[in-house]
C-alpha cells in the first residue's frame, strides 16, 4: 500500500489536472473567465477517472511566468476551481500551486485534498531567482490547520532549475525524510514533460526504505516499465495531453492505452 487513501493500489498512477491560466496572471483568458476555467478542467478530470487513474493533481501550470509567493487571488481562484469540481471527484486528490508550499498547503486544507506536491527543501538556481522554500512554515502549518493526514510530497529535483546543494541526490532525499518530514520523495526531469534520469531514480530508491518514491515528469508508455521497476508510482501530465503537449486537453485515448500498460504490470 502506498497511501491510505489509495487503499490497496500498487504502482499508482497520479494524473495531472491543468488549471488555465489563473486571474491576475499574464495568460488569463479574461473573456473565457473563472467559468472556462472550471469547465475546460471539468472535461479533462471526467477524462482521466473515465481512463482508470488512482489519483488527480490539480496544478496551475498555465500562471507563467512562475512565482515563490502565492498572490491572495491565485490562492482564492485554485481554490474556487478545485472546489467546483469536487461533486464530479470519484478519486482522491491533490494540489500544488507553483511554486508555493504554504499555499499548496491551504488550498489543500480549504479544499480537504489528500496530498500536496511541491518543493519543500533544499536551495537552486532557477527561472525565477534564487530558490529557498520554507518546509518548516509548510510543516507547521499542516498542523495548525489540522491535518495532520495530509500527505506531503516531496519534489527533490526542482525542474527549472538546478541544485546548489551537490549532494548526491539520494542523499538529499534520505535526509528530506529524517530532517523534514516527507512522506514521498518525487523524483524529475529538468523540465516539464522531460524524462528522469533512471539512475537519479534507483539512487533515491535505495536511499529512502519503505518511503514512497514517485517519477514526477516524463513520464510516458514507452519507459512506463523501467520506471515502475523502482518507483512506487508516477506524476503524469503531458503524456496525457493531446500530441503529447502539455498545454492541450487530455486525450482520452491516451490514458487508456497507459492505462492498460499500466494494469498489465501490476
Amino acid at each position: 500500500m502506498v497511501f491510505d487513501f489509495l487503499g490497496d493500489k500498487r504502482k499508482a498512477v497520479i494524473a495531472m489536472a491543468h488549471i488555465g491560466a489563473l486571474p491576475g496572471t499574464p495568460l488569463y483568458d479574461e473573456k473565457g473567465g473563472m467559468a472556462k476555467l472550471i469547465e475546460d478542467v471539468r472535461k479533462d478530470v471526467l477524462a482521466l477517472q473515465d481512463g482508470g487513474v488512482d489519483a488527480i493533481m490539480f496544478g496551475n501550470e498555465n500562471d507563467r511566468p512562475y512565482v515563490f509567493d502565492a498572490p491572495k487571488s491565485g490562492v482564492a481562484a485554485m481554490t474556487a476551481v478545485v472546489s467546483a469540481i469536487k461533486p464530479d471527484l470519484k478519486v482522491p486528490f491533490g494540489v500544488n500551486y507553483l511554486w508555493d508550499p504554504a499555499a499548496s498547503v491551504s488550498i489543500a486544507a480549504a479544499t480537504d485534498a489528500r496530498f500536496v506536491r511541491e518543493i519543500f527543501t533544499g536551495v537552486f538556481a532557477s527561472d525565477m531567482g534564487v530558490w529557498a522554500p520554507k518546509c518548516a512554515e509548510a510543516v507547521q502549518l499542516r498542523r495548525n490547520l489540522g491535518r495532520p493526514d495530509l500527505k506531503l510530497l516531496f519534489n527533490i529535483n526542482a525542474e527549472f532549475a538546478d541544485s546548489l546543494d551537490k549532494r548526491s541526490i539520494g542523499l538529499r532525499a534520505r535526509s528530506a525524510v529524517f530532517s523534514s518530514l516527507a512522506d514521498a520523495i518525487l523524483v524529475s526531469g529538468p523540465l516539464t514533460g522531460q524524462p528522469i534520469e533512471g539512475s537519479n531514480l534507483r539512487e533515491v530508491r535505495e536511499a529512502v526504505g519503505d518511503t514512497p518514491v514517485f517519477a514526477n515528469t516524463g513520464v510516458n508508455i514507452d519507459n512506463i516499465s523501467e520506471i515502475l521497476t523502482y518507483a512506487d508510482g508516477c506524476v503524469i501530465g503531458t503524456h496525457f495531453k493531446v500530441d503529447g503537449d502539455t498545454w492541450n486537453a487530455v486525450d482520452p485515448a491516451r490514458v487508456n492505452r497507459f492505462m492498460d500498460k499500466v494494469n498489465s504490470l501490476r
